[in-house]
């Protein structure tokens, strides 16, 4: 990625927090009604088991935002440092979590001095340029240090047309951001050296899905998640490898 393209892709990102940060962010990324948040509790747990998140271990999060996941996150006990770009979501996620250390700045740009035992987060590889992200999230793992991300799938069907025909329309999408296909990005992941590499489609509850239907909905999604061809169509891509261990 040239320094120049970095540098509009990272403008947009703040842009975007702003415009978020000035509204319910929560609400606008669907995590504020009684089925987002239960989408939210569902994820972080994923990502927190995928990750092995425990006491003792020091955790990257990256693309923080307003700081929701980082408070679900370091329930697990784990010492959090957080990471956005965006000033204005920086400041949401301090208010909501006093003890965490936070570190506004391009993902890109964050100094190696350190090293981390987990590199983490809930939908933000696909707003950086991933080949960039997967090389310096190398640089800041320990080895063996573990990966686990849960991102948008590109094969269901609102997300498809959330990143391609109807990008302009929404607000909430930035200008850079993507999606994945989890074949092509198990590839990338391999290319990258990152070995013992999972890819697994979940996620059927939509945020709009009434209160009395959640449970309901829930159980069907549970088998939708483990079916041969339909579950590729699940909403988002839990992403899960580790760096090679030291010789």
């Amino acid at each position: 990625m040239t320094e120049h393209l970095k540098q509009g892709r990272v403008a947009n990102e703040i842009a975007h927090g702003k415009l978020l940060a000035k509204g319910h962010t929560e609400a606008i990324w669907g995590w504020g009604s009684p089925a987002g948040q239960q989408r939210a509790t569902k994820r972080a747990a994923k990502i927190t088991s995928a990750a092995k998140l425990a006491p003792g271990q020091h955790v990257l999060e990256i693309g923080c935002g307003s700081g929701m996941f980082t408070r679900l996150f370091a329930a697990s006990g784990a010492k959090i440092t957080a990471n956005d770009v965006s000033p204005d979501l920086i400041e949401l996620a301090k208010k909501a979590n006093p003890g965490v250390k936070f570190i506004c700045a391009p993902f890109e740009d964050l100094p190696t001095t350190g090293r981390y035992d987990a590199v983490i987060g809930s939908s933000v590889l696909h707003h950086l340029d991933l080949d960039a992200a997967l090389q310096k999230s190398i640089e800041l793992l320990s080895p063996g240090g573990r990966l686990a991300f849960a991102e948008p799938n590109m094969l269901n069907p609102q997300i498809f047309a959330e990143r391609t025909f109807l990008r302009d329309k929404l607000d909430y999408v930035s200008p850079d951001e993507t999606a994945f296909v989890r074949w092509s990005l198990a590839k990338t992941l391999a290319e990258h050296g990152y070995v013992d590499i999972h890819i697994t489609p979940f996620d059927w509850l939509h945020p709009a899905v009434p209160t009395g239907l959640i449970k309901p909905v829930e159980a069907i999604g549970r088998i939708l998640e483990w079916l041969p061809g339909i579950r590729e169509f699940s909403g988002s891509l839990l992403i899960t490898c580790r760096t090679t261990e030291a010789k």
